[in-house]
């Protein structure tokens, strides 16, 4: 680092009480860093852990901010604060990732592709990109083995990623094969122009057939993994969801085929034990934060089947052969975007998948249609 007669605020003396603490612990696991100011900064947080923390890039900190895996004196906080002398900052971070991914033979079901950009229906089971605990196996290491034309601007780990399924939710995903098309389509998403529509089968059946749930959503007190409704003052952010009630159903007393696991998270104790009621429930996320729908769901009392982290249940079959589902049946069912380039609109659905289905005819026997 140059010795500028102007220094950064971040690059002080070794006369300065400064401390920068981290420590590796073995794969999988957060490092945690430790940083005690010197004197005050004049640029952002965000800024100065970039430098700190180099493997990391902005947008990369930036979400750790916002998830809340940075703390300043002890309590979350934003990107734009500018620490100021002796304040604390600790980050837990995810570790150094690899340079480079490796490809892997991950069957891939293709919706459409062209020169600039594809979309996939995503299986149960699969994260989108590595991250702490799983670096292989992910929809990233199956693009690399399909091709190597991918948009770099998230960077090697992350080829042609503009957004994110969780592991067990299904459904189309769009990838960007080249920079041009994943910076129009990202602009897309920020300016909320995207449309997106999931299905979802919960236990109950909402009061209203449609709404709009508007809470905001922040990570849970107690349970790092997990989001939860939040005020805004104690570090919520804005999320909307709207929601049609497309079907609904009743097993009759005593004619139920199936059975339920109770959830495994000892602090779920509070959700209530689901009735014989389930809806099918198309949703449109207005904002799209970490858990939305799933946390959403929940806390208006109706939780996903199988989403045994907010109070869903999974779903076992008493009759031959065997089936249990356990995993929240959720799926990305339609995304209407912009093309990148051509700039024609598209609509682009993905099926129900098979398990869904198949859960749907367990609880009512009829086959649904979306």
């Amino acid at each position: 680092m140059s010795q500028d007669p102007e220094q950064p605020d971040d690059v002080l003396p070794d006369t300065e009480s400064v401390e920068a603490e981290s420590v590796d612990a073995e794969d999988g696991d957060l490092r945690e860093f430790r940083f005690k100011l010197g004197k005050n900064l004049t640029r952002r947080l965000d800024q100065y852990l970039v430098d700190r923390i180099g493997y990391l890039s902005r947008n990369e900190i930036q979400r750790l901010i916002s998830d809340g895996f940075v703390k300043l004196n002890g309590k979350p906080t934003k990107a734009s604060v500018k620490p100021r002398e002796h304040d604390i900052v600790e980050v837990s971070a995810p570790p150094k990732f690899n340079e480079t991914i490796e490809g892997e033979d991950i069957p891939l079901e293709v919706l459409y592709e062209d020169d600039y950009m594809m979309a996939l229906n995503k299986q149960a089971g699969l994260a989108v990109h590595p991250a702490r605990g799983q670096w292989s196996g992910t929809l990233v290491n199956g693009l690399v083995n399909y091709g190597s034309k991918w948009s770099t601007l998230n960077g090697n780990w992350r080829p042609g990623i503009l957004h994110r399924l969780d592991r067990n939710t299904t459904g189309v995903i769009l990838v960007a094969k080249a920079d041009e098309a994943h910076w129009r389509l990202s602009r897309q998403f920020e300016n909320r122009t995207i449309k997106k529509t999931y299905v979802a089968m919960c236990h109950g059946i909402p009061q209203l057939l449609g709404d709009v749930i508007d809470m905001p959503i922040g990570r849970d007190r107690y349970v790092r993994e997990k989001q939860a409704v939040r005020k805004l003052e104690a570090g919520g952010r804005s999320a909307v969801t709207a929601y049609e009630v497309k079907e609904t159903l009743e097993t009759p007393a005593g004619q139920a085929v199936y059975r339920f696991q109770k959830s495994p998270f000892a602090n779920d104790s509070h959700y209530r034990t689901p009735g014989s009621k389930f809806s099918f429930i198309k949703l449109f996320p207005k904002t799209g934060r970490t858990h939305q729908l799933r946390v959403h769901l929940s806390h208006i009392g109706y939780p996903i089947i199988g989403d045994t982290m907010y109070g869903g249940q999974i779903v076992v079959s008493e009759a031959e052969p065997a089936f249990t589902f356990a995993r929240q049946a959720l799926h990305a069912h339609e995304i209407t975007f912009t093309h990148p380039v051509t700039l024609d609109p598209m609509t682009i659905s993905a099926p129900l998948p098979p398990d869904m289905v198949r859960l749907w005819e367990l609880l009512s026997s009829a086959r649904v249609s979306i």
